[in-house]
């Protein structure tokens, strides 16, 4: 019978050997303990080691019917079928009760996005008080250059040189490296930033981005941050980092129409990833057809 360990052991190999990000691991502890209550309610003296694919299917319906997305489903689906996969390898299970098991599909939900007046009114905020000069250099970062929060948190000081040259190197998701430009705005945030950090940097630290402590800042404080901004602009939707990283995709797209390039700078490994944002155009573009021309206006 499997136990908590073996789980605990599977964990550490996705955040020490697969470099997963701390996130991602925490996904899947969430969906594997949720795994866990689901057999142990099964009737009968089922484990994780006996449960078939009939009990996985079933699983997924009840939490279907309880209002679980599509989308939510395929992410448990994936972290249970990668840790069976894992107990494979391991010489621990001859099959994998989650092969061939689908979510049901869900509605794509386009990813909200700030207009580039927004995006301007969030960051056309100067302050002379410290920590403003630090948020004012990552969130202009984040819009300039399309970063995951993950990659930004984890920036070091090492990298200013290049980013006062126009590009940042940044290490994404399944360890893929990848060089990103950086616009003449970003630049001087980041130059201004870099001439305050030591006033709050521990003198050990190597990180770029560091909190009221001057240890490497947490997601979650620039999370927060970035929301106290946005509402002190009065800007009327919630802003999240990932938000500035659509409006950099979409913008660039609507500018450039070069969705290879933008595909290359998000860092996407499939180029279907980055088509959401063609849609986003269109919208764009469908609203501003309903609003000029002559015969898609209604009569008044």
């Amino acid at each position: 019978m499997f136990s908590s360990e073996t789980v605990s052991a599977y964990l550490d190999e996705l955040a020490q050997q697969r470099r997963q990000s701390p996130h991602t691991v925490s996904n899947y502890r969430r969906d594997l303990l949720v795994l866990c209550e689901l057999v142990a309610g099964l009737p009968g003296d089922y484990r994780l080691d006996t449960v078939q694919t009939p009990h996985i299917r079933r699983f997924i319906a009840q939490m279907h019917a309880r209002g679980l997305g599509g989308r939510s489903l395929a992410r448990r689906l994936s972290a249970w079928r990668g840790f069976y996969r894992w107990l494979g390898v391991r010489g621990e299970m001859t099959v994998n009760p989650v092969e061939g098991i689908r979510a049901p599909k869900s509605p794509k939900a386009l990813p909200k996005l700030l207009s580039p007046d927004e995006a301007s009114r969030l960051l056309d905020s100067a302050s002379d008080a410290v920590l403003e000069i630090r948020d004012q250099a990552m969130f202009e970062l984040f819009y300039s250059s399309g970063l995951r929060l993950a990659e930004l948190a984890a920036l070091d000081v090492a990298c200013v040189e290049d980013l006062l040259a126009g590009e940042v190197r940044v290490l994404g998701k399944r360890n893929k490296l990848r060089l990103v430009p950086v616009g003449t705005k970003a630049r001087e945030a980041v130059g201004v930033w870099a001439r305050h950090r030591i006033e709050v940097a521990a003198p050990e630290t190597s990180a770029l981005f560091v909190g009221q402590r001057g240890k490497r800042i947490n997601p979650r404080v620039i999370e927060e941050r970035l929301k106290q901004r946005a509402q002190a602009q009065g800007l009327p939707t919630r802003v999240h980092p990932h938000m500035l990283r659509h409006s950099f995709a979409s913008h660039l797209l609507q500018s450039s129409g070069d969705l290879r390039a933008v595909q290359e700078m998000l860092g996407h490994a499939s180029i279907a990833s980055t088509q959401v944002y063609t849609h986003l155009d269109f919208q764009h573009l469908a609203k501003v057809y309903d609003a000029s021309h002559p015969r898609a206006k209604r009569k008044g």
